[in-house]
């Protein structure tokens, strides 16, 4: 038996915590900017964030409301999405503070930050992997904004690197989840992908 839920219904509080209950584990999109005058440095997590594109490699990022970072990244053009490992837990949920207009994260959290190589906003020294990002376009749905970003650079720390490929074990991932709740890697399994000449019918069935 399934319980139904009208989302023309509900709030829209309420409908977002049943969408982000479901909808998980979710990757977080650790954003850095700077704001227009190239002063203060902001970095915020965002957990709607997913691979857009290959070719051009684009990512995206929702920001629910207006906030710096979507602020910033309109007015400069430039973003980078920092990685979020389990050994950055307590820091990456200090940046979802929400601080007063121009406080920056990376001085009120204590976070290391450290020059990009592409675009002006700063990368979080301790993160294992940044990609630099020039802005694609902005696509406004509702009270979000989906953020495309054109990844003009992306810097991997050679120690999650095996045999030149990021290892996920090494990276440790953290990942939202419902309510205040956080996952972290767990169990890792793999399966081959099954090519339509290799089919034998249903996993159930063999």
């Amino acid at each position: 038996m399934r319980i139904d839920f009208d989302p023309a219904e509900l709030s829209r509080n309420e409908f977002y915590k049943l969408l982000t209950a479901v909808v998980v584990p979710r990757p977080i999109a650790w954003v850095s900017t700077i704001d227009p005058y190239g002063v203060s440095a902001n970095l915020a997590p965002h957990s709607f964030f997913s691979i857009a594109s290959v070719s051009p490699p684009v990512v995206q990022f929702s920001s629910v409301g207006r906030k710096d970072t979507l602020r910033n990244v309109e007015a400069t053009g430039e973003f980078v999405v920092n990685f979020t490992p389990q050994g950055l837990f307590a820091q990456v949920n200090d940046t979802g503070t929400d601080f007063p207009h121009g406080v920056s994260e990376f001085e009120a959290a204590g976070i290391e930050s450290e020059p990009s190589l592409r675009v002006k906003p700063p990368r979080v020294a301790a993160s294992p992997v940044a990609l630099e990002c020039e802005l694609h376009s902005t696509v406004r749905i509702g009270d979000g904004t989906v953020v495309f970003g054109r990844v003009v650079h992306a810097a991997v720390s050679q120690d999650v690197l095996v045999d030149g490929h990021p290892e996920v074990t090494k990276l440790q991932p953290l990942s939202r989840l419902g309510k205040d709740e956080w996952g972290t890697l767990g169990d890792v399994r793999e399966i081959a992908r099954i090519r339509h000449a290799e089919w034998q019918g249903p996993a159930a069935g063999r």
